[in-house]
């Protein structure tokens, strides 16, 4: 049983009950009780004043090499060639006399306090001073389905509902005509579909699949053309559904079929206008690095990810490529080129964009990858880095965020974390805590324990809120 607030608290309930109208106050308590109870999506109320209201989570697939990004490491190209003993290589513990290798791309400083970000991102660098930059994240494994388990359910080992999973049952939908929880991905990344799972989370809560093209919802358009019969084979369908639910109340699949033809009735509605973006003007279409008639690629999931936000949508979840031709650079950095250019503009449009519309404030924007790349190689010319998970950089925005500051830093390669190291489930714990969640709290039992989304580790990143 989730050890979640239900009840409001006395400070709401002044709230509600000011101005003499204390009974309308204790009506509207008891309806919003009723529709918790009997809906699992409906709004629930936090456990402390929250600075963000929803979160739009980017994913970059294959490992993102920290030292060619963000985690500016001079001395790495300094001694470029010398070789060093490595305490890990390609997933196995032990020594390593290995070659350092200096950052493929230039380093810049950007925005007022002189953040340095590489080449790859030069769009990015124009609005670092909205991002939080986190260059001492370190994770549990090295390979790549362990690792993206871990970054989306804080679980490397096991199956466990996915952050989307938990920030839809802690605190519902502001817009029940839209899935709480939804990914906008062409592929699914290492560890599939699991990523957005809800695993023992009520079915209800695990993502919804969006797969950009010319029709990313299919099967939205309703047979017929008259809304009132439709709603009347609707209700007929509902009715005949609870009368077999309440035969097999425990049976969480069930649940969630019969939600989702409730969901799927209001998507019919809202859905194809929020993936219509002929209204848009073309200087946001511009920031995007899209046109009106643009249906796939990066920029439109970003956009669309920004109308979904604007809709109600609690969490969303961008990744920009599956688990073939990604950021997994063996064999040459060159690859990270490509890949950055995809995605670089097209962030930076989102946080100026949320900014301009001032969504910004209420919007946690997270950037993250499973982990880093080797800052060392078997031979000092090797074109290629490796798997690294001591130390790899993610960044946050918004939500009440300071931005332009980093957190944390590494040894003078980035080899290992040395200052307010940074583990997934600190990320996990600070984004819960950003929307209004205390992670500890969040919890959920299952097989005789009380689960919750970073196990039993994980700490408030306190000094890089606002």
């Amino acid at each position: 049983m989730s050890t979640q607030a239900t009840m409001p608290s006395r400070r709401d309930f002044l709230r509600r009950a000011s101005g003499g109208f204390g009974a309308t106050a204790l009506a509207a308590m008891g309806h919003e009780f009723c529709l918790a109870e009997q809906n699992p999506l409906a709004p629930k109320t936090t456990h402390h004043l929250p600075k963000a209201d929803r979160v739009i989570f980017l994913y970059s697939t294959g490992g993102v090499s920290h030292i060619d990004s963000f985690n500016h490491r001079p001395k790495l190209t300094t001694d470029h060639g010398k070789s060093i003993i490595a305490s890990r290589w390609l997933n196995q513990s032990g020594e390593f006399k290995r070659f350092l290798i200096k950052p493929r791309y230039s380093f810049k400083q950007h925005g007022e306090n002189g953040i340095w970000v590489s080449d790859l991102f030069p769009h990015l660098g124009k609005v670092i001073d909205e991002v939080c930059v986190l260059n001492a994240m370190h994770c549990d494994s090295d390979g790549h389905d362990k690792a993206t388990l871990a970054a989306h359910t804080g679980s490397a080992q096991f199956p466990r509902p996915s952050a989307g999973a938990w920030v839809s049952y802690g605190l519902g939908t502001e817009n029940q005509n839209l899935p709480s929880f939804m990914v906008l991905a062409p592929a699914a990344p290492y560890a599939g579909a699991q990523t957005w799972g809800s695993d023992f989370l009520p079915a209800c809560h695990q993502g919804t699949h969006v797969v950009p093209g010319k029709n990313p919802l299919p099967n939205l358009k309703p047979r017929t053309q008259k809304d009132d019969l439709q709603q009347m084979e609707l209700q007929f369908r509902q009715k005949l559904n609870r009368s077999y639910q309440q035969q097999r109340s425990a049976d969480q699949m069930l649940e969630a079929r019969i939600r989702s033809f409730e969901t799927a009735f209001g998507m019919q509605r809202e859905a194809p206008e929020a993936f219509d973006l002929s209204g848009e003007s073309k200087a946001t279409l511009d920031l995007y690095g899209i046109t009106s008639n643009t249906t796939t690629g990066f920029g439109w999931q970003c956009l669309v990810a920004r109308r979904l936000a604007e809709r109600g949508v609690r969490f969303l979840e961008l990744i920009d490529v599956g688990s073939s031709n990604n950021w997994d650079s063996h064999g040459n950095m060159a690859d990270h080129e490509k890949l950055a250019k995809a995605i670089d503009k097209p962030i930076a449009g989102l946080l100026t964009d949320l900014k301009n519309r001032g969504m910004l404030e209420r919007t946690l924007v997270v950037w993250t990858t499973e982990f880093g790349r080797t800052p060392f190689n078997k031979d000092a010319n090797h074109p290629g880095r490796e798997h690294h998970k001591h130390c790899f950089s993610s960044w946050i925005a918004g939500g009440g965020v300071r931005g332009g500051l980093v957190h944390g830093t590494s040894d003078e390669y980035g080899i290992r974390t040395a200052e307010d190291s940074t583990h997934t489930h600190d990320l996990h714990a600070t984004i819960l805590h950003l929307l209004g969640l205390d992670h500890e709290r969040l919890t959920y039992r299952h097989a005789g324990r009380d689960f919750r989304l970073t196990d039993v580790n994980g700490k408030v990143l306190t000094n890089i809120i606002s």
